[in-house]
Parts: C-alpha cells; structure tokens; sequence
C-alpha cells in the first residue's frame, strides 16, 4: 500500500486501494481490511464532510485581455513519506499572465486556508473592487463554504464554480498542478512537512521568476506581467 501511495495510486481512499491489491497484486483482501492497515499505517485519506449546495455564478468562456481579470484556484495534495502523511496545496494563478500569486502548503486545507491565498494575492496585486476581478475554482468544499462566500463578497471580487466534471473550464491551474506534479512533486521524497515546504516554495519561486512560458513568449510570468503593467503604465500616462 506504501508503494500504491508512493506512486500512481497516490490520490487514492482506501476502497481504490483495496481494488489495486486484489487486481495488482493478486490478494484475496475485502475493503474492510484494508481500511484497518490504512487506519494502522495513518494513510487514510482525510474524509469530506458534504455540505448543502450553495448557487454560484456558473463560469463561462469569456476573453481574457489583461492581468488580474481572471484568477482560477485550486487544491493539490501531495505526500510526506518520511511521516506517511499527505499534505495539501492551495494555489491561485492568473490566467493571463501565468504567476501563480499565491500558495498556501499545509497539512489540512480549509475555507479559512483559501480564503487567506485569495486575499494575500488580491494585497500583491493592489486588486480593487473597481477592477471587476473573477476568482474561479471548481465544486470542492472549501469554495462551497459560505465564509469563502462571504469572504469574495467583501472584496469585491465575483466567484464562479465550473459546471461538475468539467475541468477544462480551470484549464490554468489544472495546467499548473501537472507542471508541478511533473517538475516538483515527483522528483522529490519528502521526509517532513518542513522539507516539502521549502522545495515547493522554492519550487514556486523558479516557476514565476526562471521558468519561460510558449503561451506568453517565452517569457517569464513574472517578466510577462512587469510588461503589461508597464504598457497600462504608459498607456495611462499619455491619455
């Protein structure tokens, strides 16, 4: 099971493990025991409490033309296998420039947790309520939350969840979580939540200030957005 984790199977509750051992490997095993090795090996996957469905502004394809226009966040988690625990990342990008804004890495990820990555970005980027800024994310519980609600609501800022099982409708940051995945995630072993923490930061600094883009000229994201800052700049300037 460490290694299902370890590996391909590292998003998986302990019902999908179950079917990997018995078609993987070959074991006459029932969910019920393998939900006890997972409890006894502390690898069970943290269980989602449903809450009550609350509307929100359904997302739809609309052009993007400037910086902080349109954001997408999502969650990621990742594994710590020196303590056999998973870790969770929250990240906020924007979709026209690329720069991931903001990233909260914990070991728990709640409302509270997405609530702060929204807000310390929309601080960097100076958002106001004036610029019609839109936050998308998908259905997961922390953007369900009536505080993140709230919390988008005081800032100014219109949230919009893509319909379920559509999650090119956050192509950006599904985008982003499989560069990470591929470039960070799995060429590390974490041994401790600390280590993680420092490789993802660090991670996260090279993608927005090293690593150039195809889709914004081969550009960085952090050199992309100085760019057309400075072209709104002027622009202000000579009108």
């Amino acid at each position: 099971m460490i290694d299902l984790i370890s590996g391909v199977g590292f998003p998986y509750g302990y019902r999908k493990l179950n079917h990997c051992l018995k078609e993987d490997y070959g074991l006459k095993i029932n969910h019920k025991k393998t939900y006890r090795l997972c409890k006894e090996l502390d690898i069970l996957r943290p269980q989602r409490k449903r809450k009550p469905y609350r509307p929100a502004k359904l997302a739809k394809k609309e052009p993007i033309n400037r910086s902080n226009q349109h954001w997408q966040i999502d969650l990621k988690y990742g594994y710590i296998h020196g303590n056999k625990r998973f870790f969770y990342q929250i990240s906020v990008i924007d979709a026209f420039d690329k720069n991931i804004i903001d990233s909260h890495i914990g070991l728990q990820a709640k409302a509270t947790d997405a609530i702060r990555v929204i807000k310390n970005a929309a601080k960097k980027r100076n958002v106001s309520k004036l610029d019609g800024l839109i936050v998308r994310s998908d259905n997961g519980p922390q953007f369900r939350a009536r505080a993140f609600a709230e919390a988008m609501e005081a800032l100014g800022i219109t949230h919009e969840r893509i319909p379920v099982n559509s999650p090119n409708m956050n192509a950006y940051i599904e985008s982003f979580h499989s560069i990470l995945e591929d470039e960070c995630y799995s060429r590390h072993e974490f041994e401790t939540f600390a280590e993680a923490y420092e490789i993802i930061s660090g991670y996260l600094h090279y993608y927005n200030h090293y690593r150039r883009h195809g889709s914004i000229g081969y550009m960085t994201p952090a050199a992309f957005y100085q760019k057309h800052i400075d072209a709104v700049d002027n622009t202000v300037k000579a009108a």
